[in-house]
Formats: C-alpha cells, sequence, structure tokens
C-alpha cells in the first residue's frame, strides 16, 4: 500500500516542502512542491505545520491534506504507468503552457476552472476586483505577473483604492480575494513571490447598526394599512428573527416549514454558501405565519423591499441618530456620518439585528450555525465585537 509523506530539507526561511510517495521497495520517489514554510513553524514528526490556529498555516495544512489525497488517488488510477522521479514531477507541476502569467488574465482561468464551484455573488465579486486591477495597471502603465504581487504590490493598491475612497475593510477583503487567486496559480505550477504569506489583512471593527428588540417591538406595533406595507413589515420582522440573507429569506414557503416533537423548524439551503439549514422558528415568526394561515409575505424585488422598510422605521418612530454609512449615489461610497437609524436601514439588517440580540444569550456555537458563517472570528467581526467586549461578557457570568 502506497504512503505519502512530506519532510523539509533546508532550515533556510523560506523551506520548500517536499513530498515522497512510498509503495514497499518497487516505488521511493521524492520531489519537491510548490508550497514553502518557515522551518521553525513546522513539526517534523506530524509532518504538518505546528500552529493550525494561525489562518496562513491551517490554509497550507490543507493544501498538503489535499495534495496527498490527489497524489494517492492519481497513483491508484495509473498503476500501469511506470512511477519514477518525472512522473511525480509531473503530477507537481504539469504543463502549464496555456495557463495566463499575467494577473488579470488569471482571473479568468481562475473562474473558468471554478465555474461549477462558484455562486454568481461570489462570481461578481471576484470581477469586481478584477476591475479595480485592470484600472490601477492603466493608472499605472504597467501590466502585473502573478509572481509580482508582493509587499510592495500591497502598498500600491492600498494607496490606489484609498485615493479611491474605499473603506480599510473593502481594501483588505479584495488583497484575500487576490492572494486567494494566487494561491491557486501555486498550485497549478506557476512561479509566485516568495513574499505572498507576508501579505497580512486587517479588519477595522465593524460599525454595527442594528435594530434592537425595542424597535422591533415598535415595528411590530405600528399600524399599516397598505398590503406591500404589511408584507415589508412582517418580512423585515422573519428576517430579524431568522438571521438570514434577503437571498434566502425572501425564498421562504410554507412548503419549507415542518413540525418536529411541537417546535416548527424551517429546512432550506442558502443561496450563497449551498449550505443546508435546519432553523428553529421562534415565537414572533410562527405568530406572523398562524397570522397569515400558515404562509409567507409575498416575495418582493430587493430594491422595492429597502424603500418600503426605510418608510416602516420612519413611521414606526426610528428617528434616533446614530453613526453609519450610506452609500453616496454621485461617488458610490460610504459616507460615515450621524443619520436617522430609519436612513441606514437596508435587507442586511435583519441578518446583523438578529447576530447581534441574541449574542451572549444564546450559545455562539448555535448562533454561528443558524447564521453560516465559517468561523467564529469572522461571526464576532460581523457583529463588532473586540476581545475586551468578549471578557466582559465573561465577567457577567462571575
Amino acid at each position: 500500500m502506497a504512503t505519502i509523506k512530506f519532510l523539509l530539507q533546508s532550515k533556510s526561511n523560506p523551506a520548500n516542502i517536499y513530498i515522497r510517495l512510498i509503495d514497499g521497495r518497487k516505488v521511493d520517489v521524492k520531489t519537491k512542491t510548490n508550497l514553502i514554510i518557515n522551518p521553525l513553524d513546522w513539526s517534523e514528526s506530524k509532518q504538518r505545520p505546528k500552529n493550525l490556529k494561525d489562518v496562513d498555516l491551517k490554509n497550507l495544512d490543507f493544501e498538503l491534506q489535499e495534495l496527498k489525497t490527489k497524489l494517492l488517488n492519481y497513483y491508484n488510477n495509473n498503476l500501469d504507468d511506470e512511477i519514477n522521479l518525472q512522473w511525480l514531477k509531473n503530477f507537481i507541476n504539469p504543463s502549464n503552457d496555456e495557463i495566463p502569467k499575467l494577473l488579470v488574465a488569471y482571473f479568468d482561468f481562475y473562474l473558468e476552472e471554478r465555474k461549477n464551484d462558484l455562486n454568481h455573488r461570489t462570481v461578481l465579486k471576484i470581477k469586481v476586483v478584477q476591475n479595480k486591477l485592470k484600472s490601477l495597471e492603466k493608472e499605472k502603465k504597467k501590466s502585473y505577473l502573478l509572481k509580482d504581487v508582493n509587499v510592495k504590490f500591497k502598498k500600491e493598491f492600498e494607496n490606489y483604492n484609498i485615493e479611491k475612497g474605499y473603506s480599510k475593510n473593502t481594501i483588505a477583503n479584495n488583497l484575500k480575494e487576490i492572494k486567494a487567486i494566487c494561491l491557486h496559480a501555486r498550485k497549478r505550477g506557476l512561479v509566485i513571490s516568495s513574499e505572498l504569506d507576508e501579505i497580512k489583512t486587517k479588519q477595522e471593527k465593524a460599525i454595527s447598526v442594528y435594530l434592537t428588540f425595542e424597535d422591533l417591538e415598535k415595528i411590530e406595533n405600528t399600524d399599516f394599512k397598505i398590503e406591500e406595507q404589511q408584507d415589508a413589515r412582517d418580512w423585515l420582522l422573519i428576517s430579524c428573527y431568522t438571521g438570514q440573507r434577503i437571498s434566502d429569506f425572501m425564498r421562504f414557503k410554507k412548503e419549507m416549514v415542518r413540525t418536529v416533537s411541537g417546535k416548527q423548524l424551517i429546512e432550506f439551503t442558502q443561496q450563497k454558501t449551498g449550505k443546508k439549514m435546519t432553523l428553529p422558528l421562534h415565537p414572533k415568526v410562527t405568530a406572523i405565519l398562524n397570522r397569515r394561515e400558515g404562509h409567507f409575505p409575498k416575495k418582493m424585488t430587493d430594491p422595492k423591499y429597502n424603500v418600503l422598510i426605510k418608510s416602516i422605521c420612519k413611521k414606526s418612530g426610528l428617528l434616533d441618530e446614530v453613526f453609519g454609512g450610506k452609500n453616496d449615489q454621485e461617488t458610490n461610497r460610504k459616507v460615515f456620518k450621524e443619520y436617522k437609524k430609519y436612513e441606514l436601514v437596508t435587507s442586511h439588517i435583519g441578518r446583523r439585528s438578529f447576530a447581534t440580540n441574541f449574542y451572549g444569550t444564546i450559545p455562539t456555537s448555535l448562533l454561528i450555525s443558524a447564521t453560516g458563517h465559517s468561523t467564529e472570528k469572522m461571526f464576532l467581526n460581523y457583529i463588532g465585537k473586540s476581545s475586551s467586549d468578549q471578557a466582559l461578557e465573561l465577567a457577567n457570568y462571575f
């Protein structure tokens, strides 16, 4: 039975990670991969990075395990081949003559190769970053290669986007996308900068505008005569008590609801993540459904919903001034200042309200399960919680 091992052959930083394929006495070949690591971060006994709490090292470990699985499968399916050093090198670095080396062009290659894995929203987000790169290249009068994505490139990209009025969080997210593209290229055997791992992105604490339970009570108790306002009001309440994106809750139907042990649950698949979700319905949601004979409100478009919920919150008396960001139609950038609360209400506020209102009363792991966030760090950043906030939350239990 074949076994696969990873090892380092250098103490220099960075060091190439080597892969070794062994099958009894008939096969024993070794070559370097396209993956690198600081030797101080490598566990020789476990043949993997030491600190898997570090995001970059965790991603590297995932790439190693993925490479190991692919090689083992490829070997088992090609036992008639002559297994030698060149065979292994060809597996690690297949012919890449057709793969683009230019950064912008590689975006198209990446999107084509992953077209069955990425949803529409993710594709749009990646294309936005690609268009920013095209604009940067036009201004700099140069084309970036994949191997040019280094610390210097990071500064150029950041300065360009700051001049254009983009927020630090937007720039950080863009750099994450670019870094992911480069890591994909490295898997395909292309040369990328040894400084790629030094490109770190830091998110600023989110400005969390949300609807409190008191706000929700005001909205619930306000009388609306027009049917579409009633529909929008009920959708807003449903979103605040389920924590889902508009792309998901606006698809809710009576047929998705079932009763288990006297509790009503709704089952659906999140459009953005593809995750299959089963959520218990809050009593506020079941009350809405009971009033509507088990049916959800009428579906409406995102723009119409966004307009209606602002007017609903205004009529419900959400007139306090709060600090937040609102899009300027001329510059298409967010302007941060004091606004009346109802002005900052958008379709996303239900999800943020759910996460913020129930944080500290429902275990965080269950909240993450409901919202679909990938990690606790992402969830806490989403609701604007810092390490100090967490310490104070813990102090409440003492």
